[in-house]
């Protein structure tokens, strides 16, 4: 037999079912499972890295389970060696190993060549002497390793291109010649997390040292096709329930906010599990060019969000003509920490500052002198209805602005469900109705796709920072400029007496600044 035949042979002979309905029956492998192990060991050329991208319930950790013993005591056990499996939390780590040992002991020619060790989650291989290790990202066990096989369970949970963790065992592979990494999980959820970019890269690269198998189903799929359910799980119908599939589709019918985690987790696609306020889809669908002559013309409404003196500080601006929103951004940020920032918020900084979506101020703090000599700039020759702003940190650049003779509209607005509510409501319908051209701000973009709403029990609603994924200054910004645009657009007549009664707050003369 080849190699994989015997990893085959050897888990449907020695290995049992360790628990469910089916407990201590004989695994007997789906032919999805067979053809990734096939592939893995059987490469002419050798494995190097092994991914399988499925549904949950596909029989993800049996597999890994019986993997590992395969190199504990089966054909792959090589002598004098360690292996790993690493997961992201304690109890993922444990679950492997608890499905290990319970194959085990449900089969005593395994129980006879192997020693359980479960206070520090060892399986020792007694034949020749492999020792196994299930390690956690929360613990500090993944360095001083050597192993020749490393299985990472769930990949897909590490947000961003990069963990530590995941650094140390590979790096810690290295003195092997011929190492193998696995790893197994459900999709990431964005393009930009480690797992995703895995997979993007052994699709793109051919290197055929790669084995990846991905089990998705299309983007558009209907909920409610079962051809999609089965393109994500291949094991569906047998040890994968058909019917449980199908009550969480019906449950993501009814219940939207359901809809993402459905689609990641059951149809495997590469989607947010918590949804953001807006989908990319519609967010595309309202990426016309703003023109520079609407807001020449029309009556402007701003928002400025500063934020901490080290993030982004956002100004945006709209103003509509014949039924569209047109909306242009502004974005500063501390020059001498962008780097940095870069690496931590996952997001290109450096290639939007270069390509001017960005500007950013020398230091490591935002100099809001700059930044109001910049809004003074910008909304030169603007009518100017309001400039809305969250009362915190705006002492500073409002001094500035008094400094440099620039009188604006000012609005306090807050940032809490009373006046985020009617903005985020009316920014919505503008989306929906493909009525904001916003231009695909990429910085915007960016703050759109991070954004998280907050909810109460009446149905209010507000923007959450702190559930949100990353910056989202541009998503507060443009959420104030639209809030106070529909106060005005609601009350044709008089602004100022209407955002009395709105915010109680008595605005400055709408202005236009020279």
């Amino acid at each position: 037999m080849t190699r994989g035949e015997k990893v085959i042979a050897f888990i449907e002979e020695y290995c049992r079912i360790p628990e469910g309905e089916h407990v201590g029956k004989p695994m007997r492998l789906c032919d999805f499972q067979k053809q990734f192990i096939l592939e893995i060991y059987d490469n002419p050329i050798g494995t190097r890295r092994a991914y399988l991208s499925i549904a949950r319930k596909n029989g993800k950790s049996g597999l890994i389970a019986a993997m590992l013993l395969a190199h504990i005591c089966g054909p792959e056990a090589q002598l004098n060696t360690q292996i790993v499996s690493g997961a992201m939390s304690r109890d993922q780590a444990s679950l492997v190993h608890s499905l290990a040992s319970k194959i085990i002991n449900l089969d005593n020619r395994l129980a006879s060549v192997t020693k359980i060790v479960p206070y520090n989650k060892r399986i020792i291989g007694l034949a020749r002497n492999v020792e196994y290790r299930a390690l956690a990202a929360e613990g500090k066990t993944a360095h001083g390793l050597s192993p020749v096989l490393a299985i990472l369970d769930e990949v897909g949970q590490i947000r961003g291109p990069h963990s530590d963790f995941i650094d140390a065992i590979i790096t810690s592979q290295g003195a092997h010649v011929s190492p193998l990494l696995v790893a197994i999980s459900t999709q990431a959820p964005n393009e930009n997390d480690l797992f995703s970019i895995w997979l993007d890269d052994a699709r793109d690269s051919n290197d055929p040292r790669i084995v990846s198998h991905v089990y998705q189903a299309d983007l558009e799929a209907d909920l409610m096709d079962e051809d999609a359910w089965r393109d994500a799980n291949p094991a569906l119908g047998a040890f994968r329930s058909i019917d449980d599939a199908r009550e969480q589709a019906e449950r993501a019918i009814r219940m939207p906010s359901f809809e993402q985690t459905f689609r990641n987790l059951v149809l495997n696609q590469r989607v947010e599990m918590h949804a953001p306020f807006v989908t990319r889809s519609i967010w595309k669908q309202n990426q016309v060019e703003p023109r520079e002559e609407v807001f020449l013309s029309s009556p402007v409404y701003v928002g400025i969000d500063l934020s901490a003196k080290n993030d982004l500080t956002a100004m945006a601006i709209v103003a509509k003509h014949d039924g569209i929103w047109h909306s242009k951004m502004l974005f500063w940020t501390p020059e001498d920490t962008l780097a940095d920032r870069a690496k931590r918020d996952r997001a290109p900084y450096l290639n939007w500052a270069q390509d001017g979506w960005l500007k950013t101020i020398p230091g490591v703090a935002i100099d809001y002198e700059t930044v109001a000599v910049d809004i003074a700039d910008e909304l030169s020759g603007y009518y100017i209805k309001g400039v809305a702003f969250d009362r915190w940190r705006f002492d500073m650049l409002k001094k500035e602005l008094t400094d440099i003779n620039v009188e604006l509209p000012l609005l306090p607005f807050g940032q809490g469900f009373k006046d985020m509510t009617p903005a985020l409501e009316f920014l919505e319908t503008i989306l929906l109705n493909k009525q904001l051209a916003h231009g695909f701000n990429p910085v915007l973009t960016m703050c759109m796709a991070n954004t998280r709403i907050e909810q109460d029990a009446a149905g209010n609603r507000k923007l959450n920072k702190a559930k949100s994924t990353g910056r989202i200054d541009g998503a507060v910004a443009l959420a104030m400029a639209v809030g106070i645009a529909a106060i005005d657009t609601k009350d044709e007549g008089d602004f100022d007496g209407f955002l009395m009664n709105a915010i109680g707050f008595k605005p400055s003369t709408s202005i236009r600044v020279n």
